[in-house]
């Protein structure tokens, strides 16, 4: 019988935490954080947000897909960050995409910001030096470019789709990935999301929309590490950073036959639209989304030995993820995970970068920590503090929620 069963081949990921998977790893293990001063652009007296998660520099790594000149031509650091991940990515695969192989390898590899970076550059070219956009300028702000240099780089040519679906895009762009294998127009699919958000009018619009973090007046100053802290009781919004993931699907069948090593399945998903606000999350559809994911899974709640929160650290969000989860699990929720405590929201990059993480743990049986955690009264949760926690896990829900009421959940499955 041929299985079109999604199985994760490959994989990496670029944070605050740092630009080597492994080395991210071992901070993440060890409760870091990779939050600190805001330096991406410069910062005047007033300007309301002082912290951030920056990712490290890369220019000084070899690109042998963006040379020297095309870097100065896409200037928006999707690319690269992009770029590099999914070559990482299909390197640890051990996947050589071919002449013949080509057709049947998708993208869905995606931003939910894009390069507007690129866009505001060219305003204020046209604005204070009165000279017109650098010839890319468009094309560095479609959001879809960065899934067709990544085909270009690659050479995939079968589907490809930007699948934006705000901070849930890296994980939606994981299940579209496994609807293609599913329906059996790929054999392969590089999945993925790249955000680098921290520019000015993004950042400052953030903060009019009391999402990000803001000190309580009067207290004293607190260190940016300790800014983020999902399901605390004294959380205050959530911390704007930077990042790139990249996954590589592939059906079972197809990895097998061709000798391609995997340990973790996709096992289910789901996909809700709240219809209800566009930035509020709305608990029933939330909920429906855990549901769907569990059920297409084949199991039962009581098989989710973890959970790996979309937790952004925002009063209401993380409310209604706990009153979800506890509707989805009764008075028994599995420990709970939220890695934005470590790396900040990385907005679309964000769930491909916890998934990542999650897989990581699944393989080492062990629970990443939830530092800066706070208990809250209205919030009975496992969530796990401070310190890595040894768990052995078969099945893992993973959540994600973005913007427009987009929500996004998967189970995966740890394959022996």
């Amino acid at each position: 019988m041929v299985s079109n069963k999604p199985v994760i081949i490959g994989y990496d990921a670029i944070s605050a935490l740092g630009i080597d998977l492994e080395a991210q790893w071992q901070r993440a293990l060890a409760g870091e954080s990779g939050i600190g001063p805001l330096s991406r652009f410069p910062l005047s007296p007033d300007f309301p947000v002082r912290i951030a998660g920056q990712v490290a520099d890369i220019d000084d790594l070899p690109y042998p897909f963006l040379s020297a000149r095309h870097q100065a031509s896409w200037s928006s650091p999707i690319f690269k960050y992009g770029m590099l991940s999914v070559a990482r990515a299909l390197e640890r695969s051990g996947l050589e995409i071919d002449p013949e192989l080509a057709p049947r390898v998708a993208v869905t590899y995606s931003s939910a910001i894009g390069g507007l970076d690129a866009v505001l550059t060219a305003d204020r070219r046209l604005r204070d030096e009165n000279k017109l956009p650098h010839p890319y300028a468009n094309p560095n702000a479609c959001i879809n470019m960065v899934g067709g240099k990544i085909a270009i780089q690659t050479g995939a040519q079968g589907p490809i789709v930007s699948t934006i679906t705000a901070c849930a895009t890296g994980l939606s762009s994981m299940i579209i990935g496994a609807m293609f294998l599913a329906q059996g127009k790929a054999d392969v699919v590089i999945c993925g999301a790249v955000d680098f958000a921290l520019v000015e009018p993004i950042v400052a619009g953030f903060y009019t929309m009391n999402g990000v973090y803001i000190p309580k007046e009067g207290q004293e100053e607190e260190t940016p590490q300790a800014a983020s802290r999902p399901f605390s009781a004294n959380r205050r919004g959530f911390v704007l950073s930077e990042g790139a993931g990249a996954v590589i699907l592939a059906s079972q069948d197809f990895a097998r036959s061709h000798g391609l090593p995997f340990s973790t399945e996709l096992a289910g998903w789901g996909m809700t639209s709240d219809a209800n606000h566009f930035v509020a999350p709305h608990f029933a559809t939330i909920r429906q989304c855990m549901q769907n994911a569990i059920h297409d899974a084949g199991i039962m709640p009581a098989n989710i030995a973890a959970v790996n929160a979309h937790a952004a650290s925002t009063r209401v969000g993380d409310k209604v993820e706990y009153d979800a989860l506890k509707a989805v699990f009764g008075a028994r929720i599995p420990p709970v995970s939220a890695n934005k405590s470590l790396i900040g929201h990385a907005m679309g990059a964000s769930s491909v970068i916890e998934s990542v993480f999650a897989i990581q743990s699944m393989q080492e049986e062990v629970l990443l920590p939830t530092i800066n955690y706070r208990p809250d009264p209205e919030i009975d949760i496992d969530c796990v503090a401070d310190t890595k926690r040894p768990l052995a896990q078969e099945y893992v829900l993973k959540n994600s929620f973005g913007f427009g009421g987009c929500n996004s959940c998967a189970v995966f499955k740890r394959v022996n």
